[in-house]
């Protein structure tokens, strides 16, 4: 069970660290998660090869489906994010980026047949006054950048990706992760290709973070996630996850030198307070019924 700790939280950081290497990147962010998704979907097919999996991603057409949909919309909600990276920073784009699992969790009484609870409203109601705490200046100046815009619409993204994928209930963990991950890469390549064809000019100095960004943080990022999720309890995944956004906002801050103002740092704990407060409130609760 130890091991399968690590892996759990050793993918968490490494998630974590995803715009930090980037920023070490001079492509565009559409160029880099294209080669992201290139250099992980071959990782983890190899891996799939090697570990002799079964292949059982098509006898479920349905299920199929809605993998494609979940890997479309985390391709998309991707280049989202690393554009926001690129355009407001690491720190309040994965703030921005992190409102997506409180969507989720407001949405679930009506997609998942969930009840909702004091406990998720009041969490709702935190991330949004830390949203507007975290870009209070923009706000005062009426004006919203659009590198906020693509955080949000990662995180809308995120959204999508987690709905869908949860419907998609016979594929699972490598299988499920590998999948994704190719539909996410095919997503991403038909949007390149239109837009300036497949080729992609990597400028010295380039070739380590890329292969870093694609192996390390998406290939075994990816491998170790879904690998150590379905073995451990539901109350340590919610808690033990927001350790990927906390970690995001401490490497930018160390390594970045990104600086959070003190109203904004304030936002940061509404956000990741009130997402945690509702998931880790539904998790006990459900520890509580099961006692």
């Amino acid at each position: 069970m130890k091991n399968t700790y690590f892996k759990y939280v050793f993918a968490l950081l490494l998630f974590g660290s995803n715009g930090i290497v980037a920023s070490y990147i001079l492509l565009t962010s559409y160029e880099i998660v294209y080669l992201r998704t290139l250099i992980g979907s071959i990782f983890l097919i190899a891996i799939f090869i090697l570990t002799k999996q079964k292949l059982h991603i098509l006898k479920n057409k349905a299920h199929f489906m809605y993998l494609l949909i979940s890997g479309v919309a985390m391709g998309a909600s991707w280049i989202f994010l690393f554009e926001a990276f690129n355009q407001i920073g690491v720190s309040i784009a994965t703030l921005a980026y992190y409102c997506g699992p409180v969507i989720v969790m407001i949405l679930s009484p009506f997609l998942f047949k969930e009840k909702m609870t004091r406990a998720k409203i009041l969490g709702f109601i935190a991330v949004m006054i830390g949203m507007l705490c975290v870009n209070v200046q923009a706000f005062m100046q009426g004006t919203v950048s659009i590198g906020l815009i693509f955080g949000i619409l990662s995180a809308f993204m995120y959204v999508i990706m987690v709905v869908f994928n949860k419907k998609a209930r016979s594929i699972t963990g490598l299988e499920n992760a590998t999948g994704q991950l190719v539909i996410s890469f095919l997503t991403v390549a038909i949007f390149i290709g239109f837009k300036q064809g497949f080729s992609v000019n990597i400028v010295d100095g380039n070739l380590f973070p890329i292969l870093l960004l694609g192996v390390v943080n998406t290939g075994i990022g990816c491998y170790l996630y879904f690998s150590s999720i379905g073995k451990l309890p539901v109350q340590s995944v919610s808690i033990l996850g927001y350790l990927e956004p906390l970690s995001a906002l401490i490497f930018s801050a160390l390594i970045l030198g990104e600086q959070l103002s003190l109203v904004q740092m304030g936002g940061a704990v509404l956000i990741l307070g009130g997402a945690a407060y509702g998931e880790l409130f539904r998790s006990f609760n459900n520890f509580r019924k099961k006692v």
